[in-house]
């Protein structure tokens, strides 16, 4: 007890002290979808590359208030600058069943790690909506029993919490049994009243979050710093009409058109003069016709249904300001990523009518 209550106030210290905005990495996008379809991503708001060798994942089953190095695993490769990197759990056997079903096809192209293959060696992929995910610094020990805390992780600094470490939501019962329960949208976040977020859903931070939750939060209000999606979502064909496979149930596709890419206000910081006002998009939610105001620096626009395909590209000369986009053949909800004359991208949802 006296080590969960200095971890916990060492915790609150740490978000005690000032830290400046757009200086380093955080979680960009959550997702506990259907099944092991599970993937974490990191986005870098600075000018330049960073490593993700010094950087680790831990996981807080469940409640617990600590994590040892099996609940953890170190990260590798690199999340460019203003750029982002996917992590995804490594279940590829596609053969595998129950706990080792594999990751989703559309999910598995999305990713650029994967992590955790055996759940004996590291579980820290393995979470499910009612546990806390802590993105860190630091060097992980060996011992996969030591605890993740400044006096045995070299380096060690928190970067981004996600949920609430210490505290398991209960389901829509009132319930926090097993593995159902999930933060959700009525206070007090934890006690399963309005709709659950965390589990079974991804949720994308909004453009506004310029820096991690470097403390644990008092409560975690998952609409705070996120916007909800839903895990699965319905094919429809060139009508707009719902595709139906042989079972007579409709077919369900992943929801991972938003992953690779994350709109954020740090995107503008830090660029040369002519540029550092942010493109727009308006009107959104549109009848049909979007524009997009692209400060001079947007070369090309690509529109990507919410299955991931593209449906529209659009070469943008550096004389055009403003870009009328026609999606009047188009109605749902769509993404336009920009893509700028210095190759960085951006991705604007919009809803068509």
């Amino acid at each position: 007890m006296k080590q969960t209550l200095l971890f916990l106030s060492f915790l609150l210290f740490l978000g005690a002290q000032a830290q400046n905005t757009c200086n380093e990495l955080f979680i960009s996008e959550y997702v506990e979808g259907w099944s092991n379809n599970k993937a974490l991503e990191i986005y870098n708001p600075t000018n330049n590359p960073i490593n993700l060798s010094g950087y680790f994942v831990s996981r807080y089953s469940n409640g617990a208030t600590t994590a040892t190095v099996a609940n953890s695993i170190q990260l590798s490769g690199t999340v460019p600058a203003k750029g982002v990197y996917v992590g995804v759990i490594e279940k590829l056997d596609p053969n595998g069943t129950g706990q080792e079903a594999p990751v989703w096809d559309s999910l598995q192209a999305r990713a650029d790690g994967f992590y955790c293959a055996d759940y004996n060696v590291s579980n820290a992929w393995y979470w499910n909506g009612n546990d806390a995910i802590l993105l860190a610094k630091g060097t992980l020990p060996t011992s996969s029993t030591a605890v993740i805390n400044a006096t045995n992780v070299t380096g060690f600094a928190i970067v981004d919490v996600f949920g609430k470490i210490g505290e398991n939501p209960a389901n829509e019962t009132g319930t926090s049994s097993g593995n159902d329960g999930a933060w959700s949208t009525q206070f007090p976040y934890s006690t399963g009243l309005g709709v659950l977020l965390t589990k079974d859903h991804s949720l994308i931070r909004k453009p506004a979050i310029l820096k991690g939750q470097t403390a644990n939060p008092s409560f975690f209000d998952p609409l705070l710093e996120w916007d909800s999606i839903p895990p699965v979502i319905v094919r429809l064909d060139a009508n707009g009409d719902t595709l139906y496979g042989t079972s007579g149930n409709p077919i369900l596709d992943g929801n991972w058109s938003s992953l690779g890419t994350h709109e954020c206000d740090c995107n503008s910081i830090g660029l040369t003069a002519h540029v550092k006002q942010s493109p727009s998009v308006y009107p959104n939610p549109s009848n049909g016709v979007v524009f997009v105001k692209t400060q001079n620096d947007v070369r090309k626009i690509q529109v990507i249904s919410a299955l991931g395909q593209q449906v529209k590209e659009l070469n943008i000369s550096s004389a055009q300001q403003v870009v009328e986009v026609d999606l009047d053949n188009y109605h749902g909800v769509y993404f336009l990523r920009l893509t700028a004359v210095s190759g960085e991208q951006s991705l604007h949802k919009v809803i068509i009518r």
